[in-house]
């Protein structure tokens, strides 16, 4: 058998202080990779690590990814799902230690585990049970213009990241994956919005006390990018809005034990305006909520959506999956629709309800993004 010590490259290097334990990658150590000999005569690898995250349940788990690369090239693979067996990988519902077998490393010609690195890295999601939720129809107080009401839409289970990505987050995938230049915007360099910087080694590094923040300046080119290299997307605007209003019942159609008591809320935590009664409940345009700019994710976590999502109102803009299209229009000139408001928005424009539009080129130091792990089977 042959064993060796892979390179470990979690990091949990934001704030001391910061208000959420988990945005970022979750604290992962111990990593320690064997390949041997099965019965059937063919090689498995066997990946072991510890998830020491205390948060970590079936409503709360984790997404963990494993990248490899042979010592003697520079680029970097995602381990498929497909070829992968144990309890620590992709969705990943407890903490404590953890093995993963890969198979097929003889069909990718790796003879010898001890010449390939890898990197396991997770993040904290939340899960959205199947059902029916509330959502809106078109612009204007989520109703039409014979002021109806939408009629409940239903998704299936999927689950969606509790953070806007980090800055920290995408310096690493930068590091790892960028190829001249590409994904990075000289933008980033701005302490007060984003704080990736560009070093002359080539390689990027984060302002201290930014690594928290959500990432900015980047294009929803971008953000497909760093979600394909995780293994994951981003949310269509249905699976957005539900993750932010709540099913008709929280714990899904199936178990109807928790109903909504909102289901048609006007912002993650209800239907109070940002700062009704002078309690700050997102980052919006005015530094009177603590923060003149972007705040780290999560800083408002007390104001979360049902399903402990942060951030969901105000801080940054995130990018969708979907085209913007109306009854007239299908693809309106390639824009894409963005949910959420940003620090940049008035209270109102940080709710549930309202979408805008922005084409997916645009960088702007507004504009964030989060990702979705959608079930099995489903693209």
């Amino acid at each position: 058998m042959t064993r060796c010590i892979a390179l470990l490259s979690i990091l949990c290097t934001g704030l001391v202080a910061s208000p959420c334990a988990f945005a970022g990658w979750l604290d992962i150590t111990g990593l320690n990779v064997w390949q041997e000999e099965t019965e059937l005569g063919g090689p498995k690898v066997v990946i072991e690590y510890d998830l020491n995250e205390d948060g970590i349940t079936p409503e709360n788990p984790a997404y963990v990814f494993i990248r490899y690369n042979t010592l003697n090239s520079d680029v970097w693979c995602l381990l498929p799902a497909e070829g992968l067996g144990g309890n620590g990988f992709d969705i990943v519902e407890k903490p404590g230690h953890k093995k993963v077998i890969w198979w097929g490393t003889g069909e990718l010609g790796i003879d010898e585990i001890d010449m390939v690195e890898f990197r396991v890295r997770g993040m904290a999601m939340a899960r959205i049970p199947a059902g029916r939720f509330m959502m809106r129809s078109l612009p204007g107080k989520d109703r039409d213009e014979a002021r109806r009401r939408p009629p409940p839409s239903a998704l299936p289970c999927y689950y969606i990241a509790r953070t806007e990505t980090t800055a920290g987050m995408y310096a690493d995938y930068l590091n790892e994956q960028s190829e001249e230049g590409a994904g990075y915007s000289p933008s980033m360099e701005k302490a007060t919005s984003c704080g990736i910087v560009a070093q002359q080694d080539g390689t990027y590094a984060v302002e201290p006390g930014r690594e928290e923040h959500p990432v900015t300046h980047v294009s929803w080119y971008d953000a497909v990018a760093f979600l394909r290299w995780c293994g994951l997307r981003l949310p269509t605007e249905a699976e957005w809005e539900k993750a932010c209003r709540g099913g008709l019942f929280l714990d899904g159609d199936e178990s109807k034990q928790k109903p909504n008591p909102i289901p048609d809320r006007r912002y993650p935590w209800g239907n109070e305006a940002p700062n009704a009664d002078g309690r700050y409940r997102c980052n919006y345009d005015s530094a009177e909520d603590g923060f003149e700019l972007t705040a780290p994710a999560g800083s408002f976590a007390e104001f979360n959506s049902p399903y402990g999502v942060c951030d969901m109102a105000g801080n940054v803009n995130e990018w969708t999956l979907d085209w913007y299209t109306t009854t007239y229009h299908a693809g309106l000139d390639g824009y894409r629709v963005v949910r959420g408001g940003s620090w940049l928005d008035v209270p109102e424009g940080c709710d549930a309800v309202s979408g805008a539009t922005v084409l997916p080129l645009k960088e702007k130091s507004i504009m964030g993004f989060r990702g979705v792990r959608a079930p099995a089977g489903i693209p």
